[in-house]
């Protein structure tokens, strides 16, 4: 998984979204462990599944079990101490494709297993038109989850790109952990319904956002090959290849005497 402000290039890269320091900031506080568990022979891999495994038993069980406070902090610092397998993988020269691959995965079930926490919260505790609307926006914001990081991918297995949106990883879960821990320290559940309101729209804000940027690149390259198509002689193709009219001659190809000509009018 991904902590939220971090974004790993390639395997556990470890660029920074939300601030420049933010590299020296993860050394400082998980290089100590990463580097036991280096000298351990500890997979990143395992850290990282077991990461995933760790925020989807907890978000799976005390959310649903109305200790939001409680499993708003485990899951905070579960999803922060994330950034443990990146800084090991580094350590380890074990930065791979594999490894993003495994990483992103894991970061679907994650989200995933928290907003379902949520929702089943909200399907025990909650009742009336409240209920329903929470409901329906946890289930919202779990579905756009998911086509968020998907419309990039695509878009980047496409050749292209889609680096655009309101609702990045970071941005949906620091706002529905904030609001959940808020709720769960005595505020109405209004605000965690809110919440998901707003990572509702915003998804799906994002979702149109890159489908419209994939949308201008793919009209972009259409008309780039168009454009190679006319300088080859368009969609007719090479004169030689292009149908006469009625009763004229087609142009040969290069270096080839016409069959079309006037009768009587072989070459000498």
């Amino acid at each position: 998984m991904a902590a939220p402000g971090w974004r790993r290039p390639g395997r556990h890269g470890g660029a920074v979204v939300l601030s420049r320091n933010g590299r020296g900031f993860a050394a400082v506080v998980f290089g100590p462990a990463a580097r036991v568990l280096v000298r351990l022979g500890v997979s990143p891999d395992v850290v990282t599944v077991s990461g995933t495994a760790a925020v989807t038993a907890a978000a799976l069980t005390l959310l649903p079990a109305d200790h939001l406070a409680v499993g708003a902090l485990v899951l905070g610092a579960l999803v922060v101490a994330d950034n443990l397998d990146g800084q090991m993988a580094r350590m380890s020269n074990r930065v791979s494709r594999w490894g993003a691959f495994l990483d992103s995965t894991m970061d679907r079930i994650a989200d995933a297993a928290i907003f379902s926490g949520v929702l089943l919260w909200a399907l025990r505790h909650l009742d009336g038109a409240l209920g329903a609307w929470t409901v329906g926006l946890a289930l919202a914001c779990l579905v756009l989850g998911g086509v968020v990081p998907y419309a990039k991918a695509r878009a980047e297995g496409l050749g292209m790109t889609a680096n655009v949106g309101l609702a990045e990883r970071a941005d949906r879960l620091v706002v529905v952990l904030v609001a959940t821990l808020l709720v769960g320290l005595g505020l109405p559940a209004a605000v965690l319904t809110a919440a998901l309101a707003l990572l509702a729209v915003a998804s799906a804000v994002t979702v149109v956002q890159r489908m419209r940027t994939v949308y201008v690149q793919a009209r972009g390259d259409s008309v780039a090959l168009a454009g190679d198509g006319d300088e080859l002689g368009g969609d007719g193709g090479t004169p030689a290849e292009r149908p006469a009219p009625d009763g004229a001659a087609r142009p040969a190809p290069d270096g080839a005497a016409s069959t079309n000509g006037p009768a009587g009018g072989a070459a000498s």
